[in-house]
Formats: C-alpha cells, sequence, structure tokens
C-alpha cells in the first residue's frame, strides 16, 4: 500500500495521466502517414476491380469442371464396385 502513495512506477496514475499525450501522438503520427499514401487513380481502382471478378469467375468454373469430373469418377468407381 506504501508504494502506491509514493507513486511507484507501477502505479497506475502515471499511466493514465500520459494517456492523452499518446493518443495525441499517435493520431499525429497517423496523419502524417496519410499524407504519404498515394491513392489509386479511378481507372485503377475499376481496372484492378475487374481482374478481380473475373478471376473469381475463372476460378469458380474449374472448380465447377473438377468437381464434376471428380463427383462422376467416384461415382462410376461405386457403381462398379456395387454390381
Amino acid at each position: 500500500m506504501e508504494t502506491e502513495a509514493r507513486g511507484d512506477s507501477n502505479s497506475l496514475g502515471p499511466k493514465i495521466a500520459a494517456w492523452p499525450q499518446k493518443v495525441r501522438a499517435y493520431v499525429d503520427d497517423l496523419k502524417a502517414e496519410m499524407r504519404r499514401v498515394t491513392w489509386p487513380s479511378w481507372n485503377q481502382v475499376r481496372a484492378t476491380t475487374t481482374v478481380v471478378i473475373v478471376s473469381v469467375f475463372a476460378f469458380a468454373a474449374y472448380f465447377w469442371v473438377v468437381d464434376l469430373a471428380i463427383t462422376r469418377l467416384v461415382t462410376k468407381i461405386f457403381d462398379t464396385f456395387t454390381k
């Protein structure tokens, strides 16, 4: 109990007092970092979005074909061994 009254380094008081300064420093660093960001143009956003959408449909079609082939193969194997 005496260590809390003396302001020991493990005390919560100094940590709470330093909190607003730490938040302010974080926000200032965040603002500075956001000024350095290079944002893509609208054309770049549309182009990359198109690539992603086309890729998703291409992979979906590929996995559909593979799933269909494996399903038919497994069905044929089961039909062969169950007769």
